[in-house]
């Protein structure tokens, strides 16, 4: 059994799994391009379908010239915390493998880029640092405003950044702030068949 911050797993875990978390306060300090290309290093090791590592991260820091811009492509709600995180990351996908003009599909290319937002999640916790996870982003405008190409996707926003007082957040967001509990093992895990909700 293994317990850490305020999570309890039955299993002998590593701590680093129940200590990583999602929170909307940061410091909104600004920090040295090195520490956020630190975690994207980390990140960009993650284990790769064929190696074709498909993953591809546009961030901007804190006060410089893009931070505006990459606050915009947040949907609202999100604008509201994640305005005060020092670093801002847009995950895309390539969605084809290999020579582009061959266009054959890569099956796993959403699953590859996701393991490489894990390892992302986990280098930040280990350097004294949060990240946070956005669904809630403008998926569209950022293809258009980076001219991304078709067959790449726009997977997730990330904000980046140290931890603050829930006391910076609205009303609102003060009540969500806290490590999110798990469903138990037993409702996603099955041994030799599947279950559905």
């Amino acid at each position: 059994m293994t317990n850490s911050n305020n999570r309890e797993s039955p299993y002998p875990i590593e701590p680093i799994f129940l200590d990583r978390w999602s929170p909307r306060a940061f410091t909104g300090e600004v920090i040295a391009e090195e520490q956020v290309l630190a975690v994207l290093d980390a990140a960009h090791w993650a284990p790769s379908s064929a190696n074709q590592q498909p993953w591809r991260f546009i961030y901007a820091l804190q006060g410089s010239d893009d931070w505006e811009k990459f606050v915009s492509l947040l949907v609202e709600a999100n604008q509201e915390w994640a305005k005060s995180a020092s670093a801002l990351i847009f995950v895309v996908s390539k969605g084809f493998s290999g020579d582009f003009a061959e266009g054959r599909k890569s099956y796993t290319h959403s699953f590859d880029a996701g393991t490489a937002w894990g390892y992302l999640a986990l280098q930040a916790k280990f350097s004294g640092f949060y990240a946070h996870g956005m669904g809630g982003i403008k998926h569209e405008e950022i293809q258009q405003t980076f001219v991304i190409p078709e067959g790449y996707r726009v997977e997730a926003g990330i904000a980046f950044g140290r931890l603050a007082d829930k006391s910076v957040l609205s009303p609102r967001n003060q009540e969500r702030e806290f490590p999110s509990q798990r469903k138990p093992l037993s409702d996603v895990a099955f041994r030799g068949k599947f279950v559905a909700d």
